[in-house]
């Protein structure tokens, strides 16, 4: 791995974590399209990705800070008065429900989407079929909910879609908007509480990982884990920041075109035969 790629790696990470649009997945389709080595080194892919996603954690920690800190108050305030009796006590408390059923996926299905889910022609279908859908559920679905009204019950159930997401190529913001807008969240409403959710999972995800580096260290990639870290964690703050306000504005219909064109992208590579349609 040379320090260019792993800036690349890094902010197609803080890019695509944020945005529908699937890092997972891009993460493998970078490494595949340009035929670097690093897609086929297992262990070196594995301890990368603890710098990219604490890159991206430290991106939307400094983004919502006030908000997370907000929450925890709220939070530990319901369990010491063993009540939701405000706004932010109820949202405290759908966040943590809501991280519950992607955390217990994540970690049971880890080895399965790594060995078996993970190949380009799958990401592409993926890509493909679930920007239709997140264009098809916000073309038709009312924006008639706000932030005030989430609860327990619709944390959890965006959890459960957020928990669909291991799926390279799904993407795990683009599923809880869709299943957000699904129910009548606005749009920067449905944007705003699924980065929230995800910033547990991507923690989860960089410490669960960490132990790995723990034991096998930097492997000599000590300035690339750097660069890859600074550029996720400062790509992630950009998208958040720019997704916010485009879609007070806007459709999420840009997203569905990107999808497109890079599953056909992928898909004519394949047919071609100037990639291989797996890893």
């Amino acid at each position: 791995m040379t320090v260019l790629q792993a800036i690349v790696l890094g902010l197609t990470q803080g890019a695509t974590e944020f945005a529908p649009i699937s890092s997972s997945g891009h993460l493998i389709l970078v490494p595949w399209l340009f035929n670097w080595s690093i897609v086929n080194d297992v262990a070196l892919n594995k301890t990368f990705d603890v710098a990219l996603h604490v890159g991206t954690l430290v991106g939307a920690l400094a983004y919502f800070r006030r908000d997370i800190w907000r929450y925890l108050r709220a939070w530990f305030a319901s369990i010491g008065h063993r009540a939701i009796l405000t706004t932010d006590e109820r949202l405290a408390w759908a966040l943590v429900i809501g991280t519950i059923p992607g955390a217990v996926a994540g970690a049971a299905l880890e080895d399965t989407i790594q060995e078996h889910l993970g190949q380009p022609w799958l990401i592409a279908m993926m890509l493909a079929v679930f920007g239709v859908v997140l264009w098809w559920v916000d073309a038709r679905a009312p924006s008639e909910r706000s932030l005030d009204t989430i609860g327990v019950r619709t944390g959890f159930g965006l959890g459960i879609a957020q928990a669909a997401a291991l799926q390279p190529g799904v993407s795990r913001s683009g599923i809880t908007m869709t299943a957000a807008r699904w129910i009548g969240i606005d749009r920067e409403t449905a944007a705003r509480f699924s980065f929230l959710l995800a910033i547990p999972i991507i923690a989860g995800a960089g410490l669960f990982k960490g132990v790995d580096l723990v034991h096998t260290g930097f492997q000599g990639y000590a300035t690339e884990f750097l660069w890859g870290f600074l550029s996720s964690a400062v790509s992630g703050f950009l998208v958040i920041w720019a997704l916010l306000g485009y879609l007070r504005r806007h459709s999420y219909k840009a997203f569905m075109y990107y999808r497109l064109a890079a599953a056909a992208l992928v898909l004519v590579l394949i047919a071609t035969g100037a990639r291989s349609a797996t890893i």
